[in-house]
């Protein structure tokens, strides 16, 4: 399939760094390119399809430290008193 696209400088030149560095035609440069990205595109939907959405909440609404300044006590409240 033929078809035109207008890139953003920027992509352009990094299309022409990489065609260099491959050592590759243009062609396939771009293709292999957005080969990988609609793959990972499309596992990356996959992926967040399988995970649900869940929400943190505190245990009673109420914060347990005054301060961060004590970090002894920031620990001990966190870890416990045996750490």
């Amino acid at each position: 399939m033929r078809t035109t696209l207008t890139l953003d400088e920027d992509v352009a030149q990094a299309l022409d760094r990489l065609r260099r560095e491959r050592g590759v035609r243009y062609r396939e440069l771009v293709n292999d390119l957005l080969r990988r990205g609609l793959a990972a595109e499309a596992e990356g939907t996959r992926t967040a399809e399988r995970h649900e959405a869940y929400a943190i909440e505190p245990a009673d609404g109420k914060p347990r430290l005054a301060s961060l300044d004590d970090v002894a006590e920031c620990l001990e409240i966190t870890e416990g008193r045996d750490g």
